[in-house]
C-alpha cells in the first residue's frame, strides 16, 4: 500500500540470529540476556554508577517509576501537554492529578520550564519531562527551577520534587554532554515497534539512585526477592514477597534484539540526521509549514521522528489523504488530551501553543534506511497537497 511508510524496521540477519541462538538455548524468560542488555545499556550511556532495569513497554518503566518515588492519591504530577497518552494514563492510574504545562514556543515543542515553575504546587510530587522527536528538554534550566524549589522544601522538611525524563523519543540524544535520561532522578525508555532502538514490546528504566534501583526491582517482579532464573540455576528454593509488584519483565527474545539494536543505535540517528537535514533542505521556504527545531543549537538530537507544523489555513486531513494517494505514509504527534473520551473533561486551557500545535501538526516518514531520493518523493508529494488546498 505505502511507497514510503512512516517507520521501517532497521533489521537484517544478526536480529534473526539473535532470535534463534534465544530459541536454541531453551531458556525466554527473563534471564542472562536481559542482565547483559540491562549491562550494556548502562555502558551506552556512559555512567559507570547507572543502574539499568529492562521492562516490558515504556509505559511500565513510567509506571513503575512513579511507583518507586510514591506518587499517590492527593499528589500532583507535572507532564506536557504535547505528548503521547502513556504519560497522562500512567499518572491517573496512580491516583494523581495531572498537571499539563506548555509547549516553550513554536520553534521548541518541549515542555517550557517557565511554565513548569508557574504549575509546581505545594502537592507537586514529580515532573515528567519528554524529549520530543528526539530534541532534549533545556533541562539546565528545569533542573535550575527544581534546585531552588527543593532547597527550599528541605528547609521545611518537606520532600523534594523528582524529576522523571520520558526518553521514549531520543535515547541517544545529549543536552550538556550528558545523555538524556542520566538528568533527572530517574530515565524511562521505549523500545517500541517504532523507536530508534526496536524491539516490539520493551522499555528500560534507569537511575543513580541505589534505594530508587531496588524498589523497582522489587515493582518488576511481583515484589518477589528471587527470580525464576535463580530457582532454575539453584540459586534459590523459594521466595518471599517484600511489597506489592506487577509481571513488567522484559523476555529474552527481546532482550537479544535489544543488544543487536544498541550497536546499530549510534549510525541509525546519524543516518536520521542527515535525513533531517535533508528534509530541512528541501522545506525551508515552503508557503504553509514550519519546521520546528531547525533554530534549536545547544542539544544533540535522536531525530526520532520529522514533524511539521502546517498552516491555520490547510486542512491538515486533505494534507493526510492527498499523501496517501500518493503512498506516503503520515501520522499526528499528537492530538490533544481533551479529544480522548477518557479526558474530555480535562482543564488545558493554560496549554495554548500545545493546543494549537496539536490540531496542525503533521509527522513525515523518517526511518535510518530511508533515501535522500525518498525524502525527495515525500516533499514533492506534500508541496503538491499543499498546492491543491
Amino acid at each position: 500500500m505505502w511507497k514510503i511508510q512512516l517507520f521501517k524496521l532497521n533489521y537484517d540477519d544478526r536480529e534473526v540470529q539473535a532470535v534463534a541462538d534465544v530459541v536454541n538455548s531453551g531458556w525466554i524468560t527473563m534471564g542472562e540476556k536481559t542482565a547483559e542488555f540491562e549491562e550494556k545499556f548502562s555502558e551506552f550511556l556512559g555512567l559507570n554508577s547507572l543502574l539499568s532495569t529492562a521492562v516490558s513497554s515504556g509505559t511500565a518503566a513510567l509506571h513503575m517509576a512513579l511507583l518507586a518515588v510514591g506518587v499517590g492519591p492527593g499528589d500532583e504530577v507535572i507532564i506536557p501537554a504535547l505528548t503521547f497518552v502513556a504519560d497522562i494514563n500512567v499518572v491517573t492510574i496512580c491516583g494523581a492529578r495531572p498537571v499539563l504545562a506548555d509547549c516553550t514556543s513554536y520553534d521548541d515543542w518541549n515542555i517550557s520550564p517557565k511554565d513548569i515553575k508557574n504549575k509546581i504546587t505545594n502537592r507537586t510530587k514529580a515532573v515528567i519531562v519528554v524529549h520530543y522527536a528526539g530534541w532534549p528538554c533545556d533541562m539546565k534550566k528545569i533542573c535550575h527551577i527544581l534546585d531552588e524549589v527543593n532547597g527550599e522544601r528541605i528547609v521545611k522538611g518537606k520532600e523534594p520534587i523528582k524529576l522523571i525524563e520520558d526518553v521514549a523519543h531520543a535515547p541517544g540524544a545529549k543536552f550538556d554532554g550528558k545523555f538524556c535520561g542520566t538528568i533527572g532522578d530517574i530515565g524511562c525508555f521505549s523500545f517500541f515497534t517504532n523507536k530508534n532502538l526496536s524491539i516490539g514490546e520493551g522499555g528500560m528504566v534507569v537511575t543513580k539512585d541505589e534505594a530508587i534501583h531496588q524498589e523497582l526491582r522489587l515493582l518488576r517482579s511481583h515484589g518477589m526477592t528471587s527470580l525464576t532464573l535463580d530457582r532454575h540455576k539453584g540459586r534459590a528454593t523459594s521466595y518471599d514477597v517484600v511489597r506489592p509488584g506487577l509481571n513488567y519483565r522484559m523476555d529474552e527474545i527481546r532482550a537479544a534484539l535489544g543488544l543487536v539494536q544498541l550497536e546499530k543505535l549510534a549510525k541509525g540517528n546519524l543516518a536520521r540526521e542527515k535525513l533531517f537535514g535533508e528534509y530541512r533542505r528541501w522545506l525551508y521556504d515552503v508557503k504553509g509549514i514550519h519546521v520546528p527545531f531547525i533554530n534549536v543549537f545547544d542539544r544533540t538530537s535522536a531525530y526520532h521522528i520529522f514533524p511539521i507544523l502546517l498552516g491555520r489555513e490547510i486542512d491538515r486531513n486533505h494534507v493526510i489523504q492527498s499523501l496517501k494517494a500518493d503512498g506516503v505514509q503520515s501520522s499526528i504527534h499528537y492530538p490533544a488530551f481533551r479529544a480522548f473520551s477518557a479526558y474530555q473533561g480535562l482543564w488545558s486551557d493554560g496549554t495554548p501553543i500545545a493546543l494549537d500545535i496539536s490540531a496542525r501538526e503533521l509527522t513525515l516518514p523518517l526511518y535510518p534506511t530511508m533515501q535522500f531520493s525518498d525524502v525527495n518523493m515525500v516533499c514533492n508529494s506534500l508541496k503538491n497537497a499543499l498546492r491543491k488546498g
